[in-house]
Formats: C-alpha cells, structure tokens, sequence
C-alpha cells in the first residue's frame, strides 16, 4: 500500500474478505451508513495493529536490522525482519516496543474519551466517543494477549530474551518453546470443551509455532557451527615435496 521509512505495508488478500464481512454486517444492521461505519471501525483497528508493528520495527532499526515489510492479515500484523538479534537486551526492548504501543494509544484514549455508566462495548453503530471506548479496550486486550509468554506473541520473545541472559540462545528457545506447548494443549482443551474452537485452532496454532520457532534456531545454530568449522579448517594443497598436478 505505502511505505513508511522503508517499510513496505502490505495487505494480505484475504484482509478484503473480512473487511466484506464487516461491511455486510454493517449493512444488515444500519444500512449503507452501517457498512461504512463498520468498514471505518475495522481500518482504524488495523491502524493500531499498523502502530504496535512499527513499533517493533523502528526499535529493530535503531539496531541496524532492516525491516522489509509489515503485512496485515486477518488475525493481525507481522513485521518481517532480516534477522534477530541475539543480544538478548536488544531483543527485549524490540520485542516489548509493540505492545507499548498499544498501552500509549490507550493512555492518550483514557484521557480523551468519556466512559458514562451505560457505555456497553460493541461493535456497533454508534458516535465518535463510542468508537474511541472501543478502541481503547481493543489496545488494551492487544497489549495483554501479546505478553502471554508463548510463542508467536511477543511474550514469547520476551520470555527467551530473559531466559538468554542466563542460557546459550538455542537452550532459552527451547525452554520458551516448551512453556509455549504447555500453555497451548490445556488451554486448547479447554476452548474446545466450550465450544469455542477458533480459540482452540489458535491454540493448536501456538504448539506448532513454538516447536517451528525451536527448529528453525536451532537449523541456523548448527548451519552457524558448520560454517565456523570450515573457516578454521587449513586449505588443502598438494602434498609437501609434490609438483601439482596440471591438465593438459
């Protein structure tokens, strides 16, 4: 869509169809001007989620980590970055520059918005005060979901960076893997037993995350390894006392 300094941002294609979804249920509900309130409420949303990434992104700039693009899909953002880096003090401070966001855009909101005593939040229709409560709760509940300590939130991250102030990188990435498991099976069987089971898919979503985020640090460890070994292997020549041997 546009880039914001050097950052391309970026619309996954089935971002449409939920913003599709949100008009048609904005139109079932308040005609023509219900779609575009709908569609408006969705965009500024993203907007946030736009925010909470640029947050990660320029603190991973001030480190010399280009950024290539943000992309916006229908369960949230993804800031998609060269490399991590292993200092674990700067991957703290990118990781948690995200939901910051949030939590400053809900400062700012609780102090310009006025909550009276039969405010309900919804999604629907309603005045510029009602969509500023809305969004206010939305950053807040982005903020928080992001710190729960599994992967691929940024709780997760966080985790790892502080198991890595007292663990070799790939050892703090299995531990946060695991923690992210044991969160993932109990909390998945208890959606599904309620019967909620997008929260189940997410669940199971974070399992395999974590375990993909393990092997994927480990792969670039022993690639690391590897390469090390052969830079400080002697180059190979002919045999002392040998004329090499040429073609003819």
């Amino acid at each position: 869509m546009f880039r914001v300094r050097g950052i391309q941002i970026s619309l996954h294609s089935l971002f449409f169809v939920l913003l599709a979804y949100f008009c048609y249920a904005g139109w079932h509900d308040g005609g023509m001007l219900g779609a575009w309130w709908s569609a408006a409420t969705l965009l500024i949303f993203f907007a946030c989620i736009v925010l909470h990434e640029l947050g990660h992104s320029f603190v991973a700039i001030m480190f010399g980590v280009k950024v290539r693009r943000i992309l916006l899909t229908p369960i949230g953002g993804m800031a998609q970055f060269d490399s991590i880096p292993r200092k674990p003090s700067q991957e703290l401070l990118i990781t948690i520059a995200g939901p910051a966001v949030n939590f400053v855009i809900a400062g700012v909101l609780w102090f310009t918005v006025n909550f009276p005593d039969d405010w309900d939040y919804n999604l629907a229709m309603g005045s510029i005060g009602d969509l500023g409560r809305t969004l206010l709760v939305w950053n807040v509940v982005i903020g928080l979901f992001n710190l729960i300590p599994a992967f691929p939130m940024d709780g997760g991250r966080i985790l790892r960076a502080l198991l890595a102030t007292r663990l070799p990188y790939a050892r703090a990435t299995f531990w946060a893997a695991t923690v992210s498991k044991i969160i993932a099976v109990p909390g998945g069987i208890f959606e599904l037993y309620k019967g909620n089971y997008i929260v189940a898919t997410i669940c199971v979503f974070i399992f395999f995350a974590g375990e993909a985020e393990y092997r994927a640090v480990l792969y670039r460890e022993q690639h690391e390894a590897r390469w090390l070994e052969m830079q400080s292997r002697p180059p190979e020549g002919p045999t002392a006392g040998e004329p090499p041997l040429l073609g003819s």
